[in-house]
C-alpha cells in the first residue's frame, strides 16, 4: 500500500490546494484514493476488502497526510468505517458492497439524533456536524440516543450507531467554513423521519467494549481489536502523518532558500523529527501489541486500553509541538499562503480539535483506571 500511494502522491499534492478551495477533497483526489485502495484496508475480504494489519492500516494513513493533510484526514476516518461495518449483521454488508465494493462510508459518531422505536426499526431525526468526507460517500454511520415508541429515552440513556443510505439524509452545503482541514468537507448533515431497520443499528457500547464481535462469534484478530484502539488511532495517525509532511515541508523550504542556516535552527529541527518518530513509534507499538494480544485469544484490559488512548493522544499533541516549532524557524516567508508549510501547521492544529484529542479527560481516564476506576464514556475508551 505504502508503494501505491507514493506512485499516486504527485497526483494528490497537486490537488491539495484546489481541495482547500472547493472545501472538499477534489474529485480526481478521490479517485486516487480509490485506485489504490486506501479505504478498503480495514473492509471484510468478503467485500473485497484487504482485512490488513491495523498498524499497516495506520501508516497508509500517515503516508496520505503527509502528502495532503484533508486527503489524509479522510483517508483515516472514512478508512474506518468498514471495519466496523464487519461486526455488523452480514446483510449491510451486502446492502452497501453487494454492487460496488469501493462504496465510501461517512459519519459521525457523536449522538446528536433521536433514533425513536417502532416495529421493525428505529425512526430518525437530527443534525450532525463534522461528516468528514460526506460528498464522496453513499452511506453514513451516524450516533443517535434511542427512546420507547413515545420518545423517552432510557436512564441512562442507550446510544445507537445507525447506518443510513445517502437517500435518507441531507449534506448542508455552506456548514464548513474553517481554518484547517479545509479540503476534508466535514459538512453538517440532517435527517427527518428516516426508518433505520434493526439490522442497521447496533449498540455503540457493544461496539466499543467488543461484544458485537463476541456475539457474532467473529475469529478474525482485525475485528477484536477495541473501538478505541481503532477510531481514535486512525485520527491520530492522520495528525502524526500532517506533521511528518509539514516538517519535510519545512526542512525542503530551508534547503531551497541557499542561505546557510543557523547551528541553532539545525538542532531544533533534529529535535523535532524526534519527536514526531517517537509519537509515531509509540502509536504503532501499542496497536501493535494490541493486535498481538487479541490474535493469541486475550481479551485487552480496561487499564491497557486506556494508556493506548493515552499515549495517543500525548502523541499528537507532542507531533503538533513540533511542527508548531520547526516552522516558527523558516522565517517571515514562511507564513506566506504559497508555501504548503503553512496549510500542513493549519491542518495540524485543526486536527487536535477532534473530541479523541481532549487531553485532561483522557489522561485522568487512565491513572484513575489505574487506582480501579471507570473511565467515564465521554472518555473514549
Amino acid at each position: 500500500m505504502l508503494e501505491r500511494i507514493s506512485e499516486i502522491a504527485d497526483g494528490i499534492a497537486q490537488r491539495a490546494e484546489q481541495s482547500e478551495e472547493l472545501g472538499r477533497l477534489h474529485d480526481d483526489s478521490v479517485g486516487l484514493l480509490r485506485e489504490a485502495g486506501v479505504i478498503r484496508m480495514l473492509q471484510p475480504l468478503k467485500w473485497g476488502g484487504f482485512e490488513a494489519h491495523p498498524v499497516d492500516f495506520l501508516e497508509s494513513v500517515m503516508g496520505v497526510a503527509a502528502i495532503c493533510g484533508s486527503t489524509g484526514w479522510v483517508s483515516g476516518v472514512v478508512g474506518v468505517h468498514p471495519w466496523e461495518v464487519g461486526l455488523m449483521d452480514p446483510l449491510v454488508g451486502e446492502e452497501i458492497w453487494g454492487q460496488d465494493q469501493d462504496t465510501w462510508i461517512a459519519s459521525p459518531y457523536m449522538p446528536s439524533g433521536q433514533a425513536r422505536k417502532v416495529d421493525g426499526g428505529y425512526v430518525l431525526n437530527g443534525r450532525w456536524e463534522f461528516s468528514s468526507g460526506t460528498d464522496h460517500c453513499d452511506w453514513i454511520f451516524l450516533g443517535a440516543v434511542a427512546t420507547d415508541e413515545s420518545g423517552t429515552a432510557g436512564s441512562p440513556p442507550v446510544v445507537l450507531h445507525v447506518l443510513l443510505p445517502r437517500s435518507d439524509y441531507t449534506i448542508v452545503e455552506d456548514s464548513w467554513d474553517v481554518y484547517g482541514l479545509k479540503g476534508t468537507g466535514s459538512k453538517d448533515i440532517v435527517v427527518t423521519d428516516a426508518f433505520i431497520p434493526d439490522y442497521r443499528t447496533v449498540e455503540a457500547e457493544a461496539i466499543t467494549d467488543g461484544r458485537a464481535a463476541r456475539e457474532r462469534g467473529i475469529p478474525e484478530p482485525l475485528y477484536l481489536m477495541p473501538w478505541s484502539t481503532i477510531f481514535p488511532m486512525a485520527i491520530g495517525s492522520a495528525v502524526l502523518g500532517i506533521c511528518e509532511g509539514g516538517l519535510a515541508s519545512c526542512l525542503n523550504y530551508l534547503r531551497a532558500r541557499g542561505r546557510k542556516i543557523p547551528v541553532e535552527t539545525i538542532g531544533v529541527l533534529g529535535e523535532c523529527a524526534a519527536e514526531i518518530k517517537a509519537s509515531r513509534t509509540q502509536l504503532l507499538a501499542n496497536v501493535g501489541a494490541t493486535f498481538d494480544l487479541v490474535s493469541s485469544g486475550k481479551e485487552v484490559t480496561m487499564q491497557m486500553r486506556a494508556d493506548t488512548r493515552r499515549d495517543q493522544v500525548r502523541g499528537s499533541w507532542r507531533a503538533v509541538a513540533a511542527l508548531d516549532a520547526a516552522f516558527l524557524r523558516t522565517g517571515g516567508s514562511g507564513i506566506r499562503m504559497a508555501q504548503p508549510m503553512q496549510r500542513f501547521w493549519r491542518d495540524a492544529h485543526a486536527g487536535l480539535h477532534h473530541a479523541v484529542h481532549v487531553p485532561g479527560l483522557t489522561y485522568r481516564a487512565s491513572v484513575e483506571t489505574a487506582f480501579g476506576g471507570t473511565p467515564p464514556p465521554e472518555a473514549l475508551i
